[in-house]
C-alpha cells in the first residue's frame, strides 16, 4: 500500500513518541504538534490513533516483504549468501528504525489481541514463510542441512538484534564502553551482532567448519 509524504511524515513523527511515552501515553494531539499537522489531517488520513498504528505496521512492514522476494529471486547469490544477507538487512533494519523496534517488542508482550496483534501476526507468518523458501532452496542445492527449525532460527535472529538493540545501553556500561562516541559505538555493536549471528547461522546451516 503506497502512503503519501505527509502521511509517513505523520507516521514517523507518531513512532517516536510511541516508542519514547508509550502507545497509551502518547495522544493524537501529540502526534500533531510533533507533525506539525492540524488534528483534523491525522483523522482525514488515518481516522484514528488505533489506525495510525496499524499504519506505522504495514508501512515498515511491506519494505522488508519486498527486498525478500527480490532477494529469493536473486539467481547469482548462493544460499548461505542470501542469508548473510538478510541477516545484514535484518541488523541494519533494527539499528536505523529502533524506535520502530522499541514498539514491536513491547506491542508483542502487552498486546495479544486486537488489529495490531493480527497484524504482527500476518507480518511474522509472511516473513517466515518467504526465509522458509529460501531455506528448502538450499537444501534442495545440498548447501544446508535436512531438518532446520526455520522458526526457531529466526527467533535467533530477532530475539538476539532487538535484545542487543533495545538494551544496548547494558552493553556499553558492562564493556566499559561509556566514553566511546555514539556514532563509533553503534558501528562497534552492529559489527558484533553481524559477526556473532553469522557464525551462528553458518553452524546451524551448513556442514562447514
Amino acid at each position: 500500500m503506497g502512503y503519501s509524504e505527509k502521511q509517513v511524515q505523520i507516521m514517523e513523527m507518531a513512532e517516536v513518541l510511541f516508542a519514547e511515552k508509550g502507545f497509551n501515553g502518547t495522544s493524537v494531539r501529540d502526534i500533531a504538534e510533533k507533525a506539525g499537522v492540524n488534528l483534523a489531517m491525522i483523522s482525514y488520513y488515518f481516522g484514528s490513533k488505533d489506525k495510525l498504528l496499524e499504519a506505522l505496521f504495514t508501512y515498515r512492514g511491506e519494505y522488508i516483504k519486498l527486498k525478500l522476494e527480490s532477494m529469493i529471486e536473486n539467481k547469482e547469490l548462493g544460499s548461505m549468501e542470501k542469508m548473510n544477507w538478510l541477516i545484514d538487512h535484518y541488523i541494519d533494519k533494527v539499528m536505523s528504525q529502533q524506535c520502530f523496534s522499541r514498539i514491536m517488542v513491547r506491542e508483542q508482550v502487552m498486546n495479544h489481541t486486537g488489529a495490531t496483534a493480527e497484524l504482527i501476526f500476518q507480518m511474522k507468518k509472511r516473513n517466515q514463510e518467504l526465509i522458509g523458501r529460501m531455506m528448502h532452496e538450499g537444501q534442495r542445492k545440498g548447501e544446508f542441512k535436512k531438518h532446520i527449525d526455520v522458526p526457531l532460527l529466526m527467533a535467533t535472529l530477532i530475539g538476539t538484534a532487538n535484545s542487543m538493540v533495545t538494551t544496548q545501553h547494558y552493553y556499553r556500561e558492562i564493556n566499559n564502553l561509556s566514553a566511546m562516541p555514539d556514532a563509533e559505538f553503534q558501528k562497534h555493536v552492529r559489527k558484533k551482532l553481524t559477526q556473532h549471528l553469522k557464525k551462528i547461522f553458518k553452524a546451524i546451516l551448513t556442514n562447514e567448519e
